[in-house]
């Protein structure tokens, strides 16, 4: 069933909800495979991409970037990052193995020139005065202000802004003075976290650095392409980011997480949050991996190997255990950043504390790019309103 795509999965491409989703089946318009029980049927990947492209209208011009605006064909040429057989690839090289030793700035050379130079050898830099009125902000609402404060002067479009950047961004995340400690050790700084978690966390970050063109990247990208300073293109990427559907998945797994391990009966639990509060499986699939996110499966490895010293750590991976055979689903990486953060008592949040600073590097990576392209992102929409009225 390496072509076979899971409910969720097949829903995701195709933009319907699971329920639209089986009534296509009962219609005819879709095939689906049994694996036991309804809840674990599969859909033919053929099947599923032929129906979305009938969706999508293939005769009728403009349905190129319609499918692409979808999980479809890519709409930008990239030589950054891309996912190729289940794996996800940083300019060639596999991020999985990154994650073996790499911290977040060796991949940041890495996405950003390929490594022909090491930029985080400057000093940190000063952190915008009027952020220390934000205290009471969110981290992410902190980042966001850090970026708007700073002008095209104080960051220009070039590489040499990347590192002051990310030591700003950690510094409004984590409200501390901007440093040159590793990234991943000042995280493990402000959050107490042990050599074991520390190393979790500089893994996680080389997982999370780039993931090809995903919301916040194409943000970030479309603004870069107007000539905006390299702050205010990340302050984009940012915004994206605070959505539910993109960074605020971390925060819905942490939720299931919580209710399944306070309830009685674990699976009952799971089963009414996806029902009601998730219907999206929020932790769980990945219409870009039918196989398994590597970065979920690298990281959930790595806790288990852990479970002996954290006998938190045991009860929450049997929950995702749980959960995924409920759902038929494979983890994504959002549910390993909230089994981290729950597991070692991390304040509520640092999950996409987590996200937002790894992905400063791509977004970082790809506004370059752009930049240096010089051409404006400025795609045609198809008009379905009214026509002409008196």
């Amino acid at each position: 069933m390496k072509n076979d795509l899971s409910a969720l999965d097949a829903a995701r491409l195709l933009g319907v909800s699971l329920p639209t989703l089986y009534s296509y089946v009962s219609r005819g318009l879709l095939a689906s495979v049994s694996k036991g029980d309804s809840r674990r049927k599969r859909y033919p990947q053929e099947e599923v991409l032929r129906l979305a492209a009938r969706k999508n209208d293939a005769k009728r011009g403009g349905q190129t970037a319609v499918a692409a605006m979808h999980w479809g064909l890519p709409v930008l040429e990239t030589r950054i990052s891309h996912i190729l057989d289940g794996r996800l690839l940083y300019r060639g090289c596999d991020a999985t193995a990154l994650a073996e030793s790499a911290t977040l700035e060796t991949a940041a050379g890495l996405l950003w020139d390929d490594n022909a130079t090491d930029y985080f050898q400057q000093d940190a830099p000063a952190l915008p005065s009027g952020l220390a009125c934000a205290s009471d902000a969110t981290p992410l609402a902190r980042a966001m202000l850090a970026m708007a404060m700073l002008t095209p002067a104080d960051m220009p479009h070039a590489l040499e802004s990347g590192p002051a950047l990310m030591r700003l961004l950690a510094a409004a995340l984590l409200q501390t003075a901007p440093s040159t400690l590793p990234l991943h050790q000042q995280l493990a700084l402000a959050w107490q976290a042990d050599p074991d978690q520390t190393e979790l966390l500089r893994a996680a970050l080389v997982l999370l650095a780039d993931h090809e063109l995903n919301a916040s990247t194409f943000a970030v990208r479309c603004v870069a392409s107007t000539g905006a300073s390299l702050p205010a293109a990340l302050g984009a990427g940012l915004a994206a980011l605070s959505g539910d559907k993109h960074g605020g998945g971390s925060a819905a797994a942490r939720c299931m997480l919580t209710q399944a391990l306070a309830a009685p009966d674990a699976r009952d639990s799971i089963d009414a949050f996806y029902k009601t509060v998730a219907p999206e499986f929020a932790g769980f699939g990945h219409p870009l991996y039918p196989l398994g996110d590597p970065r979920a499966a690298y990281l959930l490895d790595r806790l288990s190997a852990l479970s002996q010293a954290y006998p938190q750590l045991r009860a929450i991976l049997s929950v995702c255990a749980t959960a995924g055979e409920l759902l038929d689903a494979r983890p994504n990486a959002d549910l390993a950043l909230a089994a981290m953060e729950l597991a070692f008592g991390w304040p509520a949040g640092a999950a996409l504390s987590v996200f937002a600073l790894a992905r400063s590097t791509g977004w970082i990576a790809h506004a370059a790019e752009q930049a240096a392209s010089a051409a404006l992102i400025r795609p045609r929409a198809r008009y379905i309103g009214r026509h002409q009225r008196d």
